[in-house]
């Protein structure tokens, strides 16, 4: 089963803002999205569950995913299609790009991590002894 890092409450704390109707789904898409770009990459100690087990390792997770939500809600863009192309003209094709998402004039290219998420994942609070973003490891 896929692990969901952090809670409605944690969004709230995070963002200031009264969490969606549909937070949970939005969480738990952005916390396998960390997940397969970021999470499966760092160096980190697990508790039985498959979670962080040190607590600010589990904060900084709960964050970054808080973070990219906040992200796919500002661009408008959580599957990544708005970065495609500026313009689309159908006859005699015509393509354009990067595109932007939600008018906001910000070029948006398919599915990234938020800067924000990775910021988080930077904290200076996550020492080497407890986390490693981006480890790569010999079997």
């Amino acid at each position: 089963m896929a692990r969901t890092y952090a809670t409605s409450a944690d969004y709230q704390t995070y963002t200031g803002q009264t969490p969606p109707a549909d937070i949970a789904a939005r969480l738990a898409r952005a916390s396998r999205f960390l997940s397969a770009e970021v999470f499966r990459i760092c160096g980190y100690e697990v508790d039985e569950d498959g979670y962080p087990s040190n607590a600010i390792v589990k904060q900084a997770f709960a964050d970054a995913v808080c973070a990219q939500v906040q992200w796919w809600e500002e661009t408008g863009d959580e599957l990544g299609v708005a970065g495609r192309y500026g313009s689309v003209k159908l006859g005699s094709l015509s393509l354009s790009g990067p595109g932007s998402s939600s008018g906001s004039g910000t070029a948006v290219s398919g599915r990234e991590v938020a800067e924000a998420a990775l910021e988080a994942l930077r904290s200076e609070d996550l020492t080497p002894e407890i986390f490693v973003l981006g480890m790569v490891t010999q079997c």
